[in-house]
């Protein structure tokens, strides 16, 4: 009786399998010449980007930063890079990183669901203080929420902050 019992149970289950429509693999779709794949976005809308060197992965980082926050973007990278000719450039963890080369990093932003948070690596030694605190030392942050930035005492800060020791990583 057990023989028969575990032969129907297999039957079964085999019948099951056959009837069961099987779903082939989606296709990745193809990238279109001369299209570049648009980066995915993570967490609070900040683009995925892979850790590169160089202003072309910056760029594509800010044109990927979502509404109003690609303007901010642009914006910052402007002062940034009139603020210090040669800045040396990347994109890190998701986020694009200023610093001087050989010497380190003074900058970085990230993108959140409702403001660009600028990151000065040795913030504690600029005057004024930018707003933000931070759990560790030297770091100051600024939130910058749309048609909120400051160039004036953003650029102070910057060329401040490029004259410090940067931030090796």
């Amino acid at each position: 009786m057990a023989d028969h019992t575990s032969e129907k149970s297999a039957k079964a289950a085999a019948e099951r399998v056959a009837a069961k429509p099987t779903n082939p693999r989606k296709a990745t779709p193809e990238p279109q010449p001369g299209k570049a794949a648009k980066p995915a976005l993570l967490a609070g809308g900040n683009p995925q980007i892979a850790k590169a060197e160089g202003d072309a992965p910056v760029q594509a980082y800010i044109a990927a930063m979502p509404g109003w926050k690609s303007d901010v973007g642009r914006r910052l990278d402007a002062i940034v890079a009139r603020t210090v000719p040669g800045v040396h450039k990347a994109v890190k963890w998701n986020s694009p990183f200023y610093g001087i080369e050989g010497e380190g990093w003074f900058l970085s932003f990230h993108v959140f669901t409702r403001y660009v948070k600028v990151t000065f690596f040795r913030g504690t030694s600029l005057r004024p203080l930018p707003p933000g605190k931070s759990k560790h030392k030297e770091v100051r942050y600024l939130d910058v929420y749309e048609d909120q930035l400051d160039e004036a005492q953003f650029a102070a800060w910057v060329k401040q902050a490029s004259q410090l020791p940067g931030e090796r990583m």
